[in-house]
């Protein structure tokens, strides 16, 4: 990289940490540390609400879901504008009028401790290893430009969020999201215009699309309705909609985002804003990795775009390895004519065909590279597919634009870390320290637990995340895991208002039986990890209200 691009990624870096310990003389009392004294306005809370969300996985991840698999993934969010719809009627109202600091501290409110302490545990599992995940994304970044190993990587991506979210608290996350968010949009339209600027000159954006179109990666629903499969129309738009509802309304990470804003009408704004906006950034994120793979059909990619990988086979395996990409440049080029002519003749039949084999034997040529990778490392699961997109920007981005996107993962990073850390510190210190530990304690002796709880849960994210950046597709991983917990943390909230009969016995068991039965089901069977949030909530709900019942008519006689 240049030193254009390093003083980019040194000035953002430390402006944001700079900005972040800044807050720290407006958190000197419990309140003002976790909920901001309720005093941030909407626009400010919505930008949060998506930072935390958008963290480097969808930057990454998703860019390269979309190189591999195309825009596919769109359908996942399907579900998001009603499930948030619905919680702005709800739970926002809910929690601002119960005056609380988590989500869970309201469960006892309406049943009693030990489910508040259940589900706040489930949480911080839960939370505690998507936020490894989350950090392991931009590690990967680093390892590519750098050439450091990933722990060092991890702790570099890590320490510094850690330190600004210890100091700053909820104020220091809300207003560094603010201007992360900012970044993040600007590194999106330079993507788009730098990789266009690349293509050749009959290649416009309707031109591209019709490139990408010819490998069914600009189909953005499919109506099948498949349980196996993962992003379908119906399993965005029903198991999406749970999944929406367990995180922006059952997760600390999202909830403190709107127990921050100044009114309940103004927490609903800031959910809204989310629900009309997210759809649309998600859909240019999937353009960008649809782009880049246009981009490679007139370049020819890396067998394999994990440099790591490359460079061991190359020292053992030079030979062969130096065959087999002979033979996928030689059939790149073939692909470059067949994608020229497909535009030249604006997608005949003959055109597209050609275009297909073309592309159909590059394709298997790279299938026998990846075979020969597994077979050499022993890694039956080998993806490359987080490699894309940072391989795209350290090779083929001009000078100022790589270090403007980096920065850009970096913010994505950083503002959904720091989140997730005040969160966890939150949930720690609320549901657990101060409820069945200290109960007495000064606001200065619980603000000093706070920040220690902040740098206990940092340094367990970077032991998780030196394990999850060899997981396979960040984006599903992360996802994954929360879905293993959320559709049962949505149950019990599902029971706390709605059902007004059922019983604190009723609501723990209940979220026992969720748990269980996610944990059955994911592993006797193969469908896909978004109907287990429906799987979850409805054992929760259905156990619940059965329980309940048993347990009024064991009182009447």
């Amino acid at each position: 990289m240049s030193y254009i691009d390093w003083s980019i990624i040194i000035v953002y870096l430390v402006y944001v940490v700079y900005d972040g310990i800044k807050r720290s003389r407006e958190t000197d009392n419990v309140r003002g540390y976790f909920l901001a004294n309720r005093s941030l306005p909407w626009w400010a809370v919505g930008l949060s609400v998506m930072a935390t969300q958008m963290s480097a996985i969808t930057l990454v991840g998703t860019t390269g879901q979309a190189y591999d698999d195309g825009m596919r993934f769109i359908q996942f969010y399907f579900g998001l504008p009603f499930a948030m719809i619905v919680l702005c009627v709800t739970v926002v109202r809910f929690f601002h009028q119960a005056d609380v600091y988590t989500a869970y501290e309201y469960l006892e409110q309406r049943f009693d401790a030990k489910t508040r302490s259940l589900t706040s545990f489930f949480f911080l599992l839960s939370r505690g290893l998507s936020c490894g995940v989350i950090i392991a994304a931009p590690a990967v970044i680093l390892s590519i430009i750098m050439g450091w190993n990933l722990q060092l990587t991890v702790l570099a991506i890590g320490l510094p969020t850690v330190l600004y979210t210890m100091l700053g608290g909820v104020q220091a996350v809300t207003w560094t999201d603010v201007k992360q968010m900012i970044l993040i949009f600007v590194g999106m339209a330079a993507s788009v215009i730098a990789i266009m600027s690349q293509l050749p000159p009959e290649v416009d954006l309707g031109r591209a699309l019709l490139i990408a179109g010819a490998t069914g990666r600009v189909e953005t629903i499919d109506f099948s309705f498949n349980l196996n499969e993962t992003y379908t129309f119906w399993s965005g738009l029903l198991g999406g909609f749970f999944l929406m509802l367990s995180y922006f309304g059952c997760d600390q990470s999202q909830v403190q985002r709107f127990l921050t804003a100044r009114s309940i009408d103004q927490g609903r704004m800031s959910l809204l804003m989310s629900a009309f906006l997210k759809i649309p950034v998600q859909f240019v994120i999937l353009l960008i990795g649809v782009l880049v793979f246009v981009f490679y059909n007139f370049q020819a990619p890396p067998i394999t775009f994990n440099p790591e990988v490359q460079q061991t086979l190359e020292q053992s395996h030079l030979d062969e390895i130096q065959r087999i990409q002979e033979r996928y440049d030689r059939s790149s080029g073939q692909v470059r004519e067949a994608a020229l002519r497909l535009v030249r003749e604006n997608a005949s039949s003959e055109s597209v065909a050609a275009y297909r084999e073309a592309y159909r034997e590059r394709q298997s040529i790279r299938e026998r590279g990846v075979q020969f990778i597994k077979g050499e490392t022993g890694n039956s699961a080998f993806n490359d597919v987080n490699y894309v997109f940072p391989t795209f920007i350290t090779h083929h981005m001009p000078i100022g634009f790589v270090g403007l996107l980096i920065a850009a993962i970096f913010a994505a990073a950083m503002s959904s870390i720091s989140s997730e850390l005040n969160a966890l510190s939150t949930a720690t210190v609320i549901d657990f320290y101060r409820r069945h530990i200290r109960k007495d304690a000064t606001d200065a002796h619980y603000l000093r637990f706070s920040k220690l709880a902040t740098a206990f849960w940092g340094l367990m994210a970077c032991l998780v995340a030196m394990y999850a950046a060899h997981l396979g597709s960040l984006i599903e991983v992360v996802n994954r895991f929360g879905s293993f917990f959320y559709g049962s943390l949505l149950g019990v909230f599902i029971l706390a208002f709605g059902f007004r009969s059922c019983t604190a016995t009723g609501a723990f068991i209940g979220l026992l039986a969720g748990m269980t039965s996610v944990a059955f089901v994911s592993i006797t069977t193969s469908i896909s990890f978004l109907w287990y949030n429906i799987v979850g909530a409805g054992m929760v709900v259905l156990t619940g209200i059965t329980i309940s019942s048993i347990s009024r008519r064991l009182q009447r006689t």
